[in-house]
């Protein structure tokens, strides 16, 4: 008599976590496209496929859908991104694994969500503002770190300061991610050109004919 309901909470959470998973998706696409200040609940809840009720069910109101967006980016990012880079013993190949594997994800129609409401929050004390700032500053860290191990090891020139450095990079796989969305397979070979540029590195060798 147990297994019964046991399937049905199941099924109910499985529910729950569909809706969720196409509200995150649904609001992605629209902080992207419109921003914090003009993304409409109820636009969300209707391109995902639910109702306004639906919606407030799960997020009690917009900034706690927004960080919720904000937290499910950076997990996406992670298990798409982050894992090639955590694959690589090596700097500067973790390096461009993070660049080729950035403009892979920017690809998809919701990359655009950081560079978004980073840019509407800037210099504001907003808890979707801190959220981002809080990412970045955790990825410039990690780079930073990678830059510096590259650089005494040799394998990465000289240059200015790691942190200087990591921003500049980051800056370059942000802006070629953005700017060549979708324009496979030239944004990866544009981004890894790029940042090779950045970090002084050789530029990729051509295929001999």
């Amino acid at each position: 008599m147990t297994e019964k309901p046991e399937g049905v909470r199941r099924t109910q959470a499985d529910r729950r976590a569909q809706t969720r998973a196409a509200l995150l998706e649904a609001a992605a696409r629209g902080l992207s496209m419109y921003g914090y200040a003009n993304l409409v609940l109820e636009r969300v809840a209707g391109e995902a496929g639910y109702t306004r009720g639906a919606l407030y069910h799960q997020f009690a109101n917009k900034e706690e859908l927004a960080l919720a967006v904000v937290k499910w980016v950076e997990e996406t990012w992670e298990a798409e991104v982050g894992r090639l880079v955590a694959a690589e013993s090596d700097p500067v190949e973790a390096l461009l694994a993070l660049a080729r594997g950035h403009a892979v994800y920017c690809r998809r129609d919701v990359a655009n969500v950081m560079m978004t409401l980073r840019v509407e929050f800037a210099g504001q004390d907003h808890p979707v503002g801190q959220a981002i700032t809080d990412i970045v500053d955790r990825l410039e860290a990690d780079c930073t770190g990678l830059i510096a191990a590259g650089r005494s090891s040799g394998a990465i020139p000289p240059g200015p300061p790691p942190a200087e450095t990591a921003s500049a990079y980051l800056g370059v796989v942000e802006a070629v991610g953005i700017s060549l969305a979708g324009h496979a397979p030239y944004d990866v070979e544009l981004a890894e050109r790029a940042v090779r540029g950045v970090l002084n590195l050789p530029p990729v060798q051509e295929a001999q004919e």
